[in-house]
């Protein structure tokens, strides 16, 4: 994939407050794309479900289930003239968090709701995989100050980038970019953000590493290695 206008659909994806959102935005601005963006603030149930998990865990999930398989929807749907689109999530997502959340008799009636509704997710032209340790996810969280996210726990946000790693390690559905987003900033630095465009302009298939390495002789300045296991 020499060309971006390939690129008909990408997803972007990792852990809470990796930058997954702004990433997508900038993406879709760059390449004259429509966001297709999780709606998060649209679940009446999140908020509870960080005051209380046990009690909201299921009603939190079924809602980003409709939610997210309606989205998904809506792009096989659309016809062969339609616009590229850039996504801060996949559909896949939604049992990874399903399993961290739910108890086992939840988990066993969402699954029988997951396998009644009616999914068609078209395959991504690329996936986006941004990785981060917990400490800056959770520094990007106390910035962004959404009040209801301050009361994630870490360990909750361990497990949940450790169900990422798991399930990308798996992954093969699509090309696949794992970027190493901890010492990069993606939204504010053109140089970050360049740097990641080269990237993934040179991606046709399989799985590539881009992993930023800091330069302590040039303060602020990054040595971009980008390593490539092709399948």
């Amino acid at each position: 994939m020499n060309s971006t206008r390939s690129l008909r659909y990408i997803v972007v994806e990792g852990a809470i407050g990796v930058g997954k959102t702004s990433l997508a935005k900038r993406l879709a601005a760059t390449f004259d794309s429509d966001p297709l963006l999780e709606s998060v603030d649209d679940n009446p149930f999140l908020e509870r479900f960080y005051q209380d998990p046990k009690s909201a865990a299921l009603a939190t999930q079924l809602q980003f289930l409709f939610t997210r398989s309606q989205q998904v929807q809506a792009l096989r749907q659309s016809d062969l003239f339609r616009p590229a689109y850039v996504a801060d999530f996949m559909l896949e997502k939604d049992r990874l968090f399903a399993q961290l959340t739910l108890d086992e008799h939840e988990l066993r009636l969402y699954e029988q709701v997951y396998e009644r509704v009616e999914i068609d997710a078209p395959s991504p032209d690329l996936v986006i995989y941004l990785q981060a340790p917990v400490e800056v996810l959770l520094r990007r969280i106390a910035q962004r100050g959404r009040k209801w996210e301050q009361k994630v726990a870490p360990a909750y946000l361990e497990r949940l980038a450790e169900g990422y790693t798991q399930f990308f390690y798996h992954y093969d559905e699509a090309p696949l970019l794992i970027v190493n987003a901890a010492e990069i900033d993606l939204v504010s630095s053109e140089q970050d953000y360049e740097q990641l465009l080269q990237q993934i302009r040179s991606i046709r298939s399989g799985r590539h590493y881009f992993n930023p390495i800091p330069l302590p002789l040039w303060p602020g300045r990054y040595r971009f290695h980008a390593c490539n296991w092709l399948k």
